[in-house]
């Protein structure tokens, strides 16, 4: 025995373990110890962290009390557990049981890192990430550490309590870990999907191909319904990879209550949906767009109705190089003339029964007071001189027009909206003639 354990009263120490003269100090306490080479001193936390043999049996005897303890604090802390289905239920206790195994396996090969971690979570289906959390995952293998700690006295032979506490704080580390990458591997396999997914239902609702799968393909996506939606197009700056799309779509519902987003090549197809501003969200949205034009759909009913938006939408992204002065967004509507010449049917009708067909059927010379106005110029007097009328009541009725149709003839491009109109309808008012020889 030492001299530091040698209390007062002791056999006096051995001749080996005197000092050789009277003046130098005692020897250290380990100084009568075997000493160990440092390649032994090394190896030894290796082999000696886990316990010895006697431990290790006790361990590997164990697994059955461990799991059975496991289930019963399972069921007895988590109460989203005793929430689930039975299905998953035995699905999440077959993983708590693979963990306890792994652990034992573990434990009784001292000499080899962690292993087997993930298999762990291999007994369980995909599909049980869905059902319970990154979260609910990490409680369940916080309750089996504790499990496995709490029974730590019972495994361990007397002198390896501290060595048997240290290895399950180690392999719970590694756990955490695996489930972790479990879940991340899932959540990049969803967003994959979800991204495919995403695309079809945007071509889809840009043709108008909305049917009951469809609308479910939707839920799916996550939108929720509520509110109004509107459609707004323009380009990308470069190809988008899968990080920067992410990114795009993290920012689009971040604007809008709800969102999808389509990338067609170098073309860029966002819905917004909501009950807020929509406008107001699309303009946020403005600077995640490449350079060009960038058009916003009027504001429809719900999303099953959003082909309107989009086909308008996209024809003001065909038209916009035609106004050079358009502002950046500009509204699809701001451009019917435009859209007009690159043959949108709609925005043709639109024209005529917004401008044309009021000013019609008005009083007050409207029509003609708009015609001989733009017929003259734009002047005012001119306008006044054919039609044989004070100036003031040319100013007058182009007043009225403004309030009839929304469009101020006083205006530079309002006045070309209004002449466009006036152009289509007097062409819709042409009888065709008949063709020669016809009867």
């Amino acid at each position: 025995m030492s001299s530091t354990l040698r209390g007062k009263g002791s056999a006096p120490a051995a001749a080996s373990d005197r000092p050789d003269r009277p003046d130098q100090p005692d020897p250290s306490p380990t100084a009568g110890r075997p000493r160990r080479s440092a390649t032994a001193r090394l190896r030894a936390p290796v082999l000696e962290a886990r316990g010895g043999p006697e431990t290790q049996r006790r361990v590997r005897d164990s697994a059955g009390l461990l799991s059975a303890a496991a289930m019963r604090r399972l069921d007895d802390d988590l109460e989203w557990y005793r929430a689930l289905p039975a299905e998953d239920r035995s699905w999440v206790g077959l993983v708590a049981q693979a963990g306890i195994t792994a652990f034992v396996t573990w434990f009784a090969e001292p000499t080899r890192p962690p292993h087997g971690v993930g298999d762990i979570f291999a007994a369980a289906p995909p599909e049980l990430t869905r059902s319970i959390s990154l979260q609910h995952t990490l409680q369940l293998v916080r309750v089996v550490v504790d499990v496995v700690e709490s029974h730590s006295d019972r495994l361990a032979a007397p002198g390896d309590e501290r060595e048997v506490r240290e290895a399950v704080l180690r392999y719970s580390r590694e756990v955490a870990f695996s489930a972790a990458e479990v879940y991340a591997r899932a959540a990049e396999v969803r967003g994959a999907w979800d991204a495919r997914l995403e695309a079809l239902v945007v071509d889809a609702l840009v043709r108008g191909d909305v049917d009951d799968a469809l609308r479910s393909r939707i839920a799916a996506l996550g939108w929720s319904g509520r509110g109004s939606t509107l459609v707004m197009v323009g380009t990308t700056t470069s190809a988008l990879d899968d990080v920067r799309a992410a990114e795009l779509r993290r920012a689009t519902r971040r604007a809008a209550d709800d969102a999808l987003v389509g990338i067609q090549g170098d073309r860029l197809v966002v819905f917004l949906g909501g009950e807020g501003d929509l406008l107001a969200a699309a303009g946020t949205l403005l600077p995640r767009f490449g350079p060009g034009p960038v058009v916003i759909g009027p504001v429809v009913g719900d999303l099953t109705d959003s082909a309107r938006s989009a086909r308008a939408a996209l024809s003001g992204l065909l038209a916009a190089p035609a106004w050079e002065q358009a502002p950046r967004p500009v509204q699809a509507d701001e451009l019917l003339p435009e859209r007009v010449l690159v043959g949108d049917v709609v925005a043709r009708r639109t024209l005529v029964a917004q401008a044309y067909a009021p000013l019609a059927a008005s009083q007050g010379s409207l029509l003609e007071t708009l015609s001989a106005y733009l017929g003259t110029g734009r002047s005012l007097e001119a306008a006044a001189r054919t039609l044989y009328v004070h100036p003031n009541t040319v100013r007058y009725r182009l007043r009225r027009v403004a309030d009839v149709t929304g469009w101020d003839p006083l205006d530079a491009r309002e006045s070309y909206v209004l002449q466009t109109a006036l152009a289509l309808g007097r062409l819709d008012a042409v009888e065709p003639a008949p063709t020669v020889g016809a009867r």
